[in-house]
């Protein structure tokens, strides 16, 4: 019996997106995905992280539902395959956020609530500013009546 390269070839990280995973062999449509990550969600998470997750899953894919740009598209279908792997292979658990990308996040919701507390600001303000008037206004008649009741 003769050897062959093919038999003797040991899998690399070659390609990877770190040393530790293999990439993602090729990508699946996004029917067969998403009944994918259910069966996943129904197999591997406790109830309460199943529907928060199910639903998550539900509302992404109705929301890319008609997204036509074929690199959103790729990028979508990529991110939730490695999801799938990382739920079937329980590399998620233990596993941490990157702090990266907490403070993406969480950059975006400063400049977004700044600008919204603004925005509140300035409502609160122009409605203090109406009270403050209104009590002037109720003051300046009660001072009124009293001197007119005074006369």
């Amino acid at each position: 019996m003769r050897l062959s390269l093919r038999l003797l070839a040991n899998p690399t990280a070659i390609g990877s997106t770190n040393g530790l995973k293999p990439a993602p062999l090729a990508l699946l449509p996004p029917i067969p995905l998403y009944r994918r990550l259910l069966r996943a969600h129904r197999k591997y998470l406790v109830p309460q992280m199943r529907l928060l997750g199910d639903e998550y899953i539900k509302s992404e894919f109705r929301s890319h539902r008609d997204t036509e740009n074929p690199m959103h598209i790729i990028g979508f279908l990529t991110e939730w395959q490695m999801y799938a792997q990382n739920i079937e292979g329980g590399s998620w658990k233990g596993e941490k956020i990157d702090k990266g990308k907490i403070d993406k996040m969480s950059g975006i919701w400063n400049s977004y609530s700044k600008d919204l507390s603004g925005q509140l600001t300035r409502v609160r303000a122009d409605q203090q500013l109406g009270q403050l008037y209104e009590l002037m206004q109720a003051i300046q008649k009660q001072a009124h009546e009293d001197d007119g009741e005074q006369s």
